[in-house]
């Protein structure tokens, strides 16, 4: 049995580029109760031009980008300008200066999640716009998770589930 969502919960791809972490997120998503995912700039969508179905989308997401509903847009700042007249709370998932510990981070509803670009992150612009910035600390050698492996352990911990 499905449990309900614990309150309107969205999330913004700002230029991801790889489909398998598109597709991953999708899944995460649909577990997490997400109820819609914003795919911006560079991000690939579910169906191409055409409207067919992308492969490696769908092979990772296993019938969730069919699950949530998604839009795309051409600008992240667009839709988190949206958001914000929405009354949305922004958590980035992000290394910055400004961050906080992802484990501190009390979320309100409506909120949602920002992930970034696999190689530049959430550009600063876009930032500007996040009402917190959760950080994910790192004890290896390597400085950084793969964002979708980021935004699973992100929004597992942030929402108490």
């Amino acid at each position: 049995m499905k449990k309900q969502a614990k309150g309107n919960i969205a999330v913004v791809l700002d230029n991801i580029r790889s489909k398998q972490n598109v597709g991953s997120i999708f899944r995460t998503s649909d577990c997490a109760g997400v109820n819609k995912i914003y795919l911006c700039g560079t991000t690939p969508c579910p169906t191409d031009r055409f409207g067919k179905e992308v492969k490696e989308i769908s092979k990772t997401a296993l019938g969730a980008q069919m699950l949530i509903p998604w839009e795309y847009a051409k600008s992240t700042i667009t839709i988190l300008k949206k958001m914000k007249k929405e009354k949305f709370q922004i958590i980035a998932i992000e290394q910055s200066k400004n961050s906080i510990d992802y484990r501190k981070v009390k979320p309100k509803n409506p909120c949602a999640f920002v992930v970034g670009n696999e190689v530049e992150g959430i550009k600063k612009s876009t930032l500007k716009l996040c009402d917190i910035i959760a950080e994910i600390s790192m004890h290896g050698a390597k400085e950084s998770l793969n964002v979708s492996v980021a935004f699973g352990a992100a929004i597992f911990r942030i929402l108490n589930y």
